[in-house]
């Protein structure tokens, strides 16, 4: 029987160490070689020792992850598209914000963490507190040159009592800036609106939003919560600051005062050019990168095929808010260390070093606001494009492609 038990015993020093029992440490450095997000997730899936080594360790951010409308995701830097084993992330068809994934509701919306599986309800779009609570919508009655008649105009400006009556209301951008604090603004599909939008706060699981009633419309293109401030970006290019105070009755989030920061650049527009038949469209977007706040300038040439007006190559210019003098600086670079990913429900820098990639490029993804699609595309599928900031150049360097929607695709930041 001794003999036995020492035969075991042998046998058993003789049969290989499992992977299982690295040392915590060891397996750690084995995830910090892991910045894709799948990658990570796989690594934990192996054993309990595992998960629990990436469970507790401290790690850089993963890349972002790309999702589309039917459920599809990708993660950088593979172009092998997966799918969360959990049920309930197709159909987003409005926005994103950081981790969250936002979804059409009656008239109103809630966010799904696909991560986690949390959810976050927000009010509908009919439940909005107005300041002052009387407001109404005004209107003035302009004659027609050399008829005997006249139109009705809203007066004494676009207000949100004239665009709220729209048919249909799209949520153009979203930020859970805090776990008190939900923004967006909303686009109109009104004709005589224009293409203009206007600035809603809530609190989480509220049931209502809270407007001003009689603040002027704009055509709002991006924002970002930047130093606990609340900032937006209009298509002028004028930064402004929305001041957040709280309803005295409900302690809920509404809007005090919303002030310029920055006058814009008035004399970038659009221009026909009739000899080539080309014009130039604008896009910004507003992030933060190594402390500053930019704008980022997206100018896309177009040309012009009878009625139709066609997205062609893109380029890119980078401004630094200038607090202190109310400007923007030209920045002709973003730094070796950084990347920036663009997109119009969600954008986000990130630092190249710790992934291993070239800094100074933006990632960027054809994206059009639903109430403001100004040219269609000339192929038939799209795909993540690259702009180098040093050579001026656009790549498309990951082999992944999806059609054209709407809202074609979007960032999404595990850690945020």
């Amino acid at each position: 029987m001794a003999e036995d038990e020492a035969t075991a015993r042998a046998r058993q020093q003789r049969q290989p160490p499992s992977w299982a029992d690295i040392p915590r440490d060891l397996a750690v450095q084995v995830l910090r070689f892991l910045p894709a997000q799948v990658d990570r997730a796989c690594f934990a899936a192996v054993c309990p020792q595992w998960h629990a080594a990436a469970r507790n360790a401290l790690l850089p951010a993963p890349l972002p992850l790309l999702a589309l409308p039917d459920g599809t995701f990708y993660c950088l830097p593979y172009g092998k598209a997966f799918r969360f084993p959990r049920a309930g992330c197709a159909g987003y068809k409005t926005a994103a914000c950081g981790r969250w994934l936002v979804f059409p509701h009656d008239d109103g919306c809630f966010l799904v963490d696909p991560f986690a599986g949390a959810t976050v309800t927000l009010p509908a779009l009919s439940r909005v507190r107005l300041r002052p609570p009387n407001a109404v919508a005004r209107y003035v009655n302009v004659g027609i040159e050399g008829q005997n008649a006249h139109v009705s105009m809203f007066y004494p400006h676009a207000t949100w009592m004239h665009i709220k009556t729209s048919e249909k209301m799209p949520i153009n951008k979203l930020l859970l800036c805090s776990p008190n604090l939900v923004a967006a603004f909303i686009g109109s599909s009104l004709a005589n609106a224009g293409r203009n939008s206007q600035i809603l706060v809530c609190q989480p699981g509220a049931s209502s939003w809270s407007v001003r009633a009689y603040d002027k419309c704009k055509l709002f293109e991006d924002m970002a919560f930047y130093r606990g401030k609340l900032y937006a970006l209009a298509h002028d290019e004028d930064l402004l600051v929305i001041n957040i105070s709280q309803d005295p009755n409900t302690g809920d989030p509404q809007i005090s005062q919303i002030g310029q920061v920055i006058k814009g650049d008035p004399s970038w527009y659009s221009v026909l050019i009739p000899d080539d038949d080309t014009t130039d469209k604008k896009k910004l977007y507003l992030v933060e990168s190594g402390g500053a706040l930019l704008m980022v300038r997206r100018k896309i040439f177009c040309r012009v095929a009878g009625k139709i007006v066609v997205a062609g190559q893109s380029e890119f210019e980078v401004f630094r808010a200038d607090f202190v003098h109310s400007r923007w600086v030209n920045m002709t670079t973003l730094g070796d260390d950084q990347m920036v990913f663009l997109g119009r429900p969600c954008s986000k820098a990130v630092s190249a070093p710790q992934y291993g990639m070239p800094g100074d490029q933006i990632f960027f993804l054809d994206d059009v606001m639903e109430n403001n699609k100004e040219y269609a595309y000339e192929e038939e599928t799209t795909s993540v494009s690259v702009y180098d900031m040093r050579s001026a150049e656009v790549s498309s360097p990951l082999p992944m492609a999806w059609k054209h929607e709407i809202i074609s695709a979007t960032w999404l930041f595990p850690w945020d």
